[in-house]
């Protein structure tokens, strides 16, 4: 998540030169047949550019709703997330009059936490963070998931023996609530839970078990395949033929122009493309970084900051003095 007010126009085309480049290029090579070497018959009617524009502004427009659409709901999951934390944290505070199960169960849902941010951040064949201009923006900030391994993480909550059996596991996440609603039934089977309480910790878990699938759902489900194809492709054949289109119409422009320009007013058509075609093409870079936002991109939901904010609060509700620090943006990203 970008923490700061904007992103700057050095990191937007930071980001997007390497689409600046292939633009570039792509409207030198008809400029200069058209200008250069006389080939005036490459050039097409704009109509036709225009009517293929309009088409793939509505597609891009569609795209970038709807993956917006899909941060947006993840950010609601985590929020939920945060609060179900908060209610688990002051129910095993509260409802175990046991100071030493209280910090168990709370550890054990740090743990959980941690299983599922790294379940969360690991890599699909459809996300983003593979391609070069991400690996090369990813330079600026950190992404704590790759900083240090899971077990690592782990093993600052659980004990040894929990700790082996959880990592044998697949879905380490869905284990470790399988495990906390384990010890709820001991409890309640001892006489030290009664059913009001037992019933109300259920609901959170069964809360945070809901949490867990909806956001595996938008991780593990991409944006439709046959939508994002269609959208690369009309964004791909618009920029390709849009300086054929602006040929003439540029050409029509020396009937004006004097002095220096008369005569010249074609190589216009250069930077004019670039900028329409750039319009496009970050548009429909900034609708694929949103596409998927838990792969550790700079506009991702930021679940590793929320998990160390939930860790604090819950830590505080234990009587802890010594608190994890916050997690800080770097080059404001934060993740």
């Amino acid at each position: 998540m970008h923490a700061g007010k904007s992103y700057s126009f050095k990191e937007l085309t930071l980001w997007t030169r390497h689409c600046i480049y292939r633009l570039s290029l792509i409207a030198i090579i008809p400029t200069v047949l058209y200008q250069a070497c006389g080939m005036k018959w490459i050039a097409i009617p704009w109509t036709v550019v225009a009517f293929l524009g309009t088409a793939t502004a509505f597609i891009v427009g569609f795209k970038n709703t709807q993956t917006y659409s899909r941060t947006w709901e993840a950010r609601q999951i985590w929020g939920s997330i945060l609060n179900s934390s908060r209610s688990w944290g002051v129910s095993a505070r509260d409802f175990l009059n046991d100071r030493d199960l209280s910090k168990k169960m709370i550890y054990r849902h740090f743990a959980w936490l941690t299983a599922l941010r790294y379940q969360m951040r690991e890599p699909r064949t459809w996300e983003s963070m593979t391609k070069g201009n991400y690996i090369e923006y990813a330079q600026f900030y950190d992404i704590p998931e790759r900083l240090s391994a899971l077990d690592e993480e782990l093993k600052n909550y659980l004990d040894p023996q929990e700790l082996q059996a959880i990592l044998r596991t697949k879905n380490r996440a869905a284990q470790l609530l399988a495990k906390q609603s384990e010890d709820l039934k001991m409890l309640a089977d001892s006489g030290k839970l009664d059913n009001y309480r037992f019933v109300e910790m259920q609901k959170v878990l069964r809360d945070l078990y809901d949490q867990q699938g909806r956001s595996e759902r938008i991780k593990n489900f991409p944006y439709p395949r046959q939508f994002a194809t269609i959208n690369t492709i009309f964004v791909q054949l618009f920029c390709h033929l849009l300086p054929f289109g602006l040929l003439k119409d540029f050409d029509k422009l020396n009937e004006t122009a004097t002095g220096i320009l008369q005569g010249h007013m074609v190589w216009f058509v250069i930077p004019f493309s670039v900028l329409i075609s750039w319009v496009y093409t970050a548009l429909d870079q900034i609708g694929e970084s949103t596409e998927n936002p838990f792969e550790g991109g700079p506009n991702d939901v930021p679940i590793s900051q929320m998990s160390r904010t939930i860790e604090i609060d819950l830590r505080e509700m234990l009587g802890e003095t010594e608190l994890p620090p916050a997690l800080q943006p770097k080059n404001n990203i934060i993740l």
